[in-house]
Parts: C-alpha cells; sequence; structure tokens
C-alpha cells in the first residue's frame, strides 16, 4: 500500500523530507556563491587519501595513472587524527547541588562501560570531525539497560524543531537489511515510531512525491502496521556537531584544507615526473651517421645506456655530451610551502609535520602544541554537550528522574596537553600546599575516577595497617603501676644518676 507524503509531519512527509536530505548531502553540490560544497563522499575520500588526480599538461593520465597514485600523500589524515587521539572522556560527574562530594558517578561510569564506549566514543569524536556530525542512539535494550550505538550522517539524518535549534523534531535511521536484502527505515517522533521497508537497495526521494509507492510498513511482532509508542518522549538521537561556529550544520576539521591537498598532490605528482623523466642526465652525439632499418626505415640507436658500456666511435669529426640534470629543489621548496599552509591553517604542530624533532626544548615543544591543546579544548566543550544529553537520556530509560534532569551533569575529560610525570607531580605537590583537596589532585595527574576510587579504598587501608610511633601503655594498666610505686621514691632518670655518661 503506498504511503502517503502529502500532509505535512506525517510519517510518510518525514520519511521523504529527511530521505531526500539524507542522500543529497552524501553528494557534491554548490551554495549560494558558486562554489563547490564537498559531499559526505568526497570528505570520507580525502579522509581515506583518495583524493582525485590532477590533470598535469603532457602526461597522458592512462599512461601514468599508477605511478600518480604513489605521488598521493594523505596529509588531511593527520589533520583529523590530531584532535581526535587527545578526546578521550574518563568518566562523568554531578555537581555538589544536592549538598554530596562531587566525584565521578558509578550508574554513569556503568552505563558508559557496559557500552563498550571506552572505544566506541574514539567513533563519534572521529565521525563528528570528519564528517561534519555523528549520532548516539539511545535505546532501552531487552533487560531494561540504556544501549548506546554510533550512527554515521550517511545512514541518519534529524530534523530540528521551528525556532529551536536543541529540541528534534524528527529522526530518521536508513539502513540496508543483508540478511533480506531489503532496505529498512527508522522514523522517530517525540510520541511515536514508525518502521518502513522498500525491496530496493538503492533507494531515491524526489521531494515531491504525492506518496511513496515503492515503501510499506514494517510488520513487527507487536505491531502489524509498523507503529509504536515512543515510551521517551523524545527523539533518542543525540547529534555531535564540529565547528557549529563555521556552520550550523556541521564544519569537517579538513573541509577548509581540501584545496590545499589538492596542491601538495599536484607539486608530488610533479616532482616524481621531474624525477622520472627529467633527474636523468641525457646524452647526445653530433655529427654521427645512424643507421636505417632495410625494412622499416627507422632509425637504429646506435648506442644503449649501461654503466658497463663506453660510448666510441672511429669518427674524429663526432662529439658526445650530456644535458643537465633538472633541478627538484624547486619541487620540494612547493611541496614544503604547501604543508606548511596545511599546518598553520589546521593548527597542527610543526613537528608532528616534520617527523623529526632535533635540539628542541620541552618549553618549546609545549610552545608548538598550544594551538592544538586550545583546538582540543574547543571541540571538548561542543562534543561534552552531546554526552551529557546522552547520558540525561540513558538515566531517562532507568526512571531515574533526579538524574535526567540534573543540570550540573559533567564530562570528564582527559588532559589534552602533553606533561611528563615530574612535572604532574611537582605540580600536586604545589596544589597541596595551596590548599587543592586531594580528589582534585589526582585527576589533574590523569588518574581515571576508577583508578582514584581504588586508591582511596587504598589509603583507607595503609592508614588502618599503619604502625602508630609510639607504644602507648593502656590506662589501666599505667594506673596499676603507679600503685605499686611508693610516693616518695624519686623516678630515676638519666640526671639523677651520679657521673652518667
Amino acid at each position: 500500500m503506498p504511503i502517503d507524503a502529502t500532509k505535512v509531519e506525517s510519517p510518510g512527509w518525514w520519511l521523504q523530507r529527511l530521505g531526500k536530505k539524507m542522500l543529497d548531502e552524501r553528494a557534491d553540490s554548490l551554495d549560494e556563491d558558486g562554489e563547490t560544497e564537498p559531499g559526505l563522499d568526497t570528505l570520507r575520500k580525502y579522509a581515506e587519501g583518495k583524493t582525485p588526480l590532477p590533470a598535469v599538461p603532457g602526461l597522458d593520465p592512462r599512461e601514468v595513472a599508477e605511478w600518480m597514485k604513489d605521488a598521493r600523500t594523505n596529509w588531511t589524515s593527520l589533520v583529523l587524527d590530531s584532535p581526535v587521539e587527545r578526546l578521550g572522556v574518563d568518566g562523568f560527574r554531578f555537581g555538589s547541588s544536592g549538598g554530596e562530594t562531587v566525584k565521578a558517578d558509578e550508574d554513569a561510569n556503568r552505563i558508559w562501560r557496559e557500552n563498550h564506549m571506552k572505544a566506541d566514543s574514539g567513533l563519534v569524536h572521529y565521525g563528528a570531525i570528519s564528517s561534519r556530525r555523528a549520532f548516539v542512539l539511545v535505546e532501552r535494550d531487552d533487560n531494561g539497560r540504556p544501549r548506546l550505538t554510533h550512527e554515521t550522517p550517511r545512514q541518519v539524518a534529524v530534523e530540528h524543531a521551528q525556532g529551536n535549534r536543541r529540541e528534534l523534531a524528527a529522526g530518521l535511521k536508513l539502513w540496508r537489511d543483508d540478511w533480506t536484502g531489503d532496505t529498512r527505515a527508522k522514523l522517530w517522533l517525540p510520541d511515536r515510531e514508525y518502521d518502513f521497508v522498500t525491496k530496493t537497495d538503492a533507494p531515491t526521494f524526489s521531494g515531491r512525491a504525492a506518496s511513496l509507492r515503492n515503501w510499506d510498513a514494517f510488520q513487527l511482532p507487536n505491531s502489524p502496521d509498523g507503529e509504536s509508542i515512543n515510551a521517551l518522549g523524545v527523539v533518542p538521537l543525540v547529534p555531535f556537531i564540529n565547528r557549529r561556529n563555521r556552520r550550523l550544520a556541521g564544519f569537517a576539521e579538513h573541509e577548509d584544507v581540501l584545496r590545499i591537498q589538492n596542491r601538495i598532490n599536484l607539486s608530488l605528482i610533479n616532482l616524481i615526473a621531474a624525477m622520472k623523466y627529467g633527474a636523468f642526465r641525457q646524452r647526445w652525439a653530433a655529427g654521427l651517421e645512424v643507421d636505417e632499418d632495410p625494412v622499416t626505415g627507422a632509425k637504429i640507436q646506435p648506442f644503449q645506456l649501461d654503466i658497463r658500456k663506453l660510448w666510441t666511435t672511429d669518427d674524429a669529426e663526432v662529439k658526445f655530451g650530456e644535458f643537465s640534470a633538472t633541478d627538484l629543489a624547486p619541487y620540494v621548496r612547493a611541496v614544503e610551502s604547501a604543508v606548511q599552509d596545511l599546518a598553520a591553517i589546521t593548527r597542527t604542530p610543526p613537528h608532528y609535520i616534520i617527523g623529526a624533532v632535533v635540539n628542541v626544548s620541552g618549553d618549546a615543544l609545549k610552545a608548538a602544541e598550544t594551538g592544538l591543546v586550545a583546538k582540543v579544548k574547543d571541540r571538548q566543550d561542543e562534543l561534552g554537550e552531546g554526552w551529557e544529553a546522552v547520558m540525561r537520556l540513558s538515566f531517562r530509560i532507568l526512571g531515574d528522574v533526579k538524574k535526567a534532569e540534573a543540570w550540573d551533569l559533567e564530562t570528564v575529560w582527559r588532559d589534552p596537553e602533553s606533561r611528563t610525570v615530574s612535572e604532574l607531580a611537582d605540580a600536586a605537590v604545589k596544589k597541596a600546599s595551596a590548599g587543592v583537596p586531594w580528589r582534585q589532585r589526582m585527576e589533574d595527574m590523569g588518574y581515571t575516577p576508577a583508578q582514584i576510587a581504588r586508591m582511596e579504598i587504598d589509603r583507607a587501608g595503609d592508614s588502618m595497617n599503619a604502625m602508630p610511633t609510639t607504644d602507648p601503655q593502656p590506662a589501666s594498666l599505667q594506673a596499676k603501676r603507679d600503685a605499686k610505686q611508693p610516693a616518695d621514691q624519686p623516678v630515676i632518670g638519666r640526671g639523677d644518676v651520679p657521673n652518667a655518661a
């Protein structure tokens, strides 16, 4: 039965609107200025190092395609990996609004661990940075516990409520069912959920069709029409948007250096072409008679380039010489200049680009990483809001209303700065003298909430097992000893013994 798509905000209308939005974003498009805006497919190709081959004058791409592929160097992967490797979530904690001590929340850490988010959170961070945004789907599993899964913008699209960027009006997930070969779709509205299915493996959405003829409601065991109640009352998708200051829908970390990557590849291809065709010293001979093939009439090469052979002739008028090799230094400088531009724009440390550190002090390295650290802290603020929203939805599934509505939930991030153990220890000693609590000092030293909790137990056990410096006598034994001793008998000490040494 065709699905009606004419009524605004109906399930069919949302399926067509969000499906078209999702598929359109995969391909390149033109913005209002006529500039090409890369799609998700292009961003992924650059992230994987599969950049398009440039056209080089005088070279046929069909003949030199293989060695031109070897000339591509994937600098954009370094731009993406540098901030991601410093984005690590250590846990979550609530503030002291209820009068309790501020410490890591055990329930939140359990949700985090049982969903394997210690590893999968890196997928979310990399997806947001490389594809403009990523999503986390929060659902209830068979045991009534929260289930968190990473979703990509190639399969998920959301729509915000009109005039409210904080609230989602609808969310759609589109994926291929590998078991049946069908394409499945699931639509979330704040109050209802809808499941759809189509037999085609490449669905399309025109955006103007009155009905979706290829789609049908997917029959569930408890819902033959594919409709069910949304128990959460909200769309269970949490978007993680990267660089909203550039574009509200997200801006990839390498999106503004794609042309620089193309320039680097072109310079490298020119360098390899010069090495292949111009770096070898070409030799010439003047006044030499060259024989011809009697059948074809083609000139016969009189000499072969070989390290074991010497060119000689009996004709005294013949002269030999060689052309100078092509200077490769300008090509190398062009590559280095483009790489420096890429590092400056993306705030990638120079020693990441150069790959060698010689006679550089620790302060110089720390100063070189200042831009990267500042960028990572900015991403922590953006992504931290998403993780806190995920935890609030998780507590809503568990029925913990207090934590689901807590405004003081905080994401505990790993320190993005590079510090030695001695630096951290010296800072902890100085903070202790300034009155900073022990738990905060341990967090500043880089210990996780789980490690700090174990250390608290160990500290309590060490203090109980510690031996006293003196061996005081019980008061009852001391009273009996004083009663046996005469009152007029002096207490003998070192000062009462004559000639005491």
